[in-house]
């Protein structure tokens, strides 16, 4: 038997191949654009995700005999998007995706409403789901009075496998509709953003099958069948799968487009005052909460491209000795900020600079910026009774040893590396695929990877870091008034 996880992404689609062990048969990837045609604004053709879906089965055929003992597929997406079917299935309008911040003063208005936060336990974000529908009320009324059924992508992907509409938990936390606590669709949260219960999909637990390959899949992709799809995850909750991430306390920190510290939690503890989402995980009874910076690897992209580097040049000039904060300071809201300051608006800023400021300063002042926003999720998890002793890095900037010793030393907290081999959401997505079509239990397939590396703090510049952290925390307000 083998098992598909599919990660669908906001850059492109990644497919992995696991065999009945979850060892890993094969990989491959496939990528797409988002397109930004005003300010703040983000969005997808779904169509991109079935074409890319389709390139990467193809390829697996081709290479891997073993895709034809296909048995399991999960399917693990970006969070928060809306793709709009109408009563015949077709797609009404492009996904607007969880970076598009356009529906910020419909975000805001939901969040004053006392039930939404009581009940969905999280502040209502312009990037959830809830809002982007208030906005196309307001701005698209002909669409939005032929939307049939509300679909987040991996919900979406989901459907174009199965014919059912089903989402699992995980994803539909992040919509701003669900009962988070009772995991279930709310229906006062529905009414205040003028929806109904039949527009939402059927709900399932992301280890749970959501349904069947469509038997014209099964032909086209000479499959012998039955495969179960899984009701799988938001992208966040598959990447603690793939880590093994599910008890109290067990936790990572991504750093990828945008920056993630989660924990997981056994019990169900909203605390939607400090910016943090609670979310269910993606088995049952199992919650996560996770701090979230909208813009980590990519405040590096930035730099790199403006000054036509690459990013890997940019931190492999600096060395791997860890040098105290420098003079320039750079704060990272290029794309505005959720955790902890709920604002869409805010953009970034660099200070300090002088004649003598070299881009060796300007790339220790963005791996600095990107870390102290890391600890303010870091603390407001912390306010929320979460208590990490260490944590596994993940994520395209863990490249860098440099950032990696930073990110340590300004949490004090020591990153696990895992082994080679392959981790993160398509693996969570897979494993999630494995229980559905196996019924074997989630927690003795979602093991922990072996670490190849701890990084641990640098203690003789904690409290230097400690003191770059409160200058760091003290820059916000001055740079919000001019705004």
């Amino acid at each position: 038997m083998t098992f598909l996880g599919i990660d669908l992404g906001t850059s492109g689609l990644r497919a992995l191949l696991v065999d009945a062990a979850g060892n890993p048969v094969g990989a491959t990837e496939r990528s797409y654009d988002a397109r930004r045609p005003f300010p703040g604004w983000s969005e997808q053709d779904p169509s991109d995700w079935i074409a890319a879906l389709e390139g990467a089965v193809e390829e697996l055929r081709a290479k891997f005999p073993a895709f034809a003992e296909l048995r399991g597929i999960g399917v693990s997406g970006q969070m928060h998007g809306a793709v709009l079917l109408d009563d015949a299935g077709q797609v009404l309008r492009p996904c607007i995706l969880w970076n598009d911040t356009r529906s910020h003063a419909q975000a805001a208005r939901l969040d004053a409403m006392p039930e939404l936060r009581a009940l969905s336990g999280n502040i209502v974000f312009p990037g959830f789901t809830a809002p982007k529908l208030e906005w196309l009320r307001e701005n698209e009324p002909e669409v939005h009075a032929r939307v049939a059924k509300v679909l987040l992508p991996a919900a979406y992907l989901n459907h174009y496998l199965t014919g059912e509409f089903v989402a699992d938990m995980s994803d539909s936390a992040g919509t701003s509709w669900l009962d988070v606590g009772k995991r279930q669709w709310s229906d006062s949260l529905l009414k205040a953003s003028h929806m109904r219960r039949d527009q939402m999909p059927a709900l399932v637990e992301g280890c749970e099958e959501a349904g069947r390959l469509r038997p014209a899949l099964l032909t086209k992709w000479g499959l012998r069948g039955p495969v179960s799809v899984a009701g799988g995850a938001g992208d966040n909750a598959a990447a603690a799968c793939g880590i093994g991430a599910l008890h109290e306390g067990q936790g990572f920190v991504s750093l990828g487009t945008s920056g993630v510290l989660l924990v997981a939690r056994d019990g169900y503890s909203p605390a939607p005052e400090t910016a943090v989402h609670t979310f269910c995980h993606a088995i049952p009874g199992r919650w996560y909460q996770m701090g979230v910076m909208l813009a980590a690897t990519d405040s590096l992209n930035w730099l790199a491209r403006i000054t036509d580097r690459k990013p890997a040049v940019l931190t492999g000039q600096l060395g791997d000795a860890l040098k105290k904060p420098g003079r320039v300071r750079f704060l990272p809201y290029l794309a505005g900020e959720r955790t902890p300051h709920n604002d869409a608006n805010i953009r970034g800023s660099f200070t300090g600079l002088g004649l003598a400021t070299s881009v060796d300063d300007l790339t220790r002042a963005v791996l600095e910026g990107v870390a102290f926003g890391l600890r303010d999720s870091f603390e407001a998890l912390k306010a929320t009774g979460a208590n990490m002793e260490s944590l596994i890095a993940i994520g395209g900037g863990t490249a860098s040893h440099y950032w990696l010793r930073l990110i340590a030393t300004v949490l004090d907290l020591p990153l696990r590396l895992p082994a080679g081999g392959e981790f993160g959401a398509a693996l969570g997505a897979a494993r999630l695929g494995m229980a559905a079509a196996t019924g074997v239990s989630p927690e003795s397939i979602m093991t922990t990877p072996d670490s190849r590396e701890t990084i641990e703090p640098a203690a003789e510049m904690t409290g230097a870091f400690d003191d770059g952290y409160d200058a760091f925390q003290r820059a916000y307000p001055a740079l919000r008034s001019v705004q």
